[in-house]
């Protein structure tokens, strides 16, 4: 009896232990961003309104040990149209060199959504903020810096200002706090691969362009991070570099992006889009598609209006499956397909100076069909058009023989 009162406690702890090695956590990777970043809802004041748009200022995080102001952007739909309450909502994140586009809100707002549209660079409607938070300059982004400076740096403040901006939307009285969507663009598509792993209160995510491991392959690889002294660009890749909080998304998202993107290549945007759960993530890899701050992409306004309003579903493609000349896939929409076709290139080199070709591919019932052309090293990946013009593809597959 008495070795048996040793062996329980030895038993249980060693359960526990393993219990506790298993266990995925509950939680998403916070980085720097503590508790009440993301649950403070901002101090705010709001302004001048023109059309369904209204200025707005927000508390952001502290800079230099001082307060900072954040300037966004507030659409508001036609009350006539689509009511005063329970409406969902959305946080648009801009890309470098952009600002709080007015634009942009204005056409949320149109399609019945409370859209908030905030600048990451310190600005207001008509310049410098005398309290704004840092510029988005490189030379900022990436300077090198300590682990007491991460929280003076751009990212971290522009991670924050989402979030707060997050918080402010979901506590007006027009919104439903449970139907908010996120979309950035560029280095907004990178702020919002973060926040969607940080935030969990979000519905649906759409970044453009944007994806992590920004220190494997990317614009910035062999130029602004290059530049950065080693132990700070092992900081920077650990605390602001996506790869490390996409894990932690946990509401459907789409990666939109062109074949040849000159700042986010495939593989990294592969590897980017595999740290989400197969079960929340979707993709869109178009040929050509050009970038620059644009917020016309069919996708983005048919992915989340099927989380937040209820809308047709998107197509999905499932995992490509390659077999001597013939790539195939399951396949379903709720939207009629007027196009499939596979995407494919035989060049190598850089990501962003390969040449890419299609040729049609077959609906066969719930598959997708194409034969592959010759042609080796050759890079593919399967891709549908719906009849609302809503591309999707499948991840992109390599064939050496």
């Amino acid at each position: 009896m008495q070795a048996l009162r040793t062996v329980l406690p030895l038993l249980a702890a060693l359960f526990a232990l393993t219990a506790c090695v298993s266990r995925p956590s509950l939680h998403p990777p916070r980085g720097p961003w503590g508790s009440e970043v993301l649950q403070r809802i901002p101090a705010r004041t709001f302004g001048v309104q023109t059309g369904l748009v209204q200025e707005v200022t927000y508390s952001g995080e502290p800079l230099g040990g001082k307060p900072t102001t954040v300037f966004a952007y507030l659409g508001r739909p036609d009350p006539a149209r689509w009511g005063t309450r329970n409406l969902p909502g959305m946080i648009l994140v801009h890309g470098g060199g952009g600002k709080a586009f007015k634009e942009w809100a204005d056409h949320w707002a149109q399609r019945g959504y409370l859209a908030l549209a905030m600048d990451l660079a310190g600005h207001g409607a008509s310049g410098r903020l005398p309290d704004g938070g840092p510029e988005q300059g490189d030379d900022l982004k990436f300077r090198n810096f300590t682990e007491a400076e991460v929280r003076e740096m751009w990212t971290y403040h522009a991670v924050s200002a989402v979030v707060l901006g997050h918080s402010l939307l979901r506590s007006l009285p027009e919104v439903d706090p449970s139907r908010t969507g996120l979309t950035g663009i560029s280095w907004g598509g990178y702020l919002t691969c973060i926040v969607a792993g940080l935030d969990t209160r979000f519905k649906v995510a759409v970044p453009v362009y944007g994806c992590g491991f920004l220190g494997d392959n990317s614009h910035w690889t062999d130029k602004s991070l290059a530049a950065m002294s080693p132990a700070s660009r092992a900081l920077w890749l650990k605390e602001f570099d996506p790869g490390e909080y996409l894990g932690g998304v946990r509401c459907p998202i789409l990666f939109l992006n062109g074949t040849s993107d000159f700042a986010y290549p495939l593989d990294s945007y592969q590897k980017s889009y595999r740290r989400v759960s197969e079960k929340y993530r979707h993709i869109s890899v178009n040929i050509d598609l050009p970038h620059g701050h644009i917020w016309t992409f069919p996708e983005v306004d048919a992915f989340v209006d099927q989380y937040l309003r209820k809308g047709k579903r998107v197509a999905t493609i499932g995992t490509t499956t390659v077999r001597a000349h013939r790539a195939e896939s399951s396949v379903s929409s709720e939207v009629g397909l007027k196009e499939a076709k596979l995407c494919f290139t035989t060049d190598s080199g850089p990501w962003q100076k390969r040449a890419w070709k299609s040729v049609p591919a077959r609906i066969e019932g719930s598959r997708v069909v194409a034969e592959i052309p010759d042609g080796r090293p050759l890079i593919g990946y399967l891709s549908v058009t719906d009849e609302r013009g809503v591309r999707i593809s499948g991840e992109h597959f390599g064939m050496t023989q």
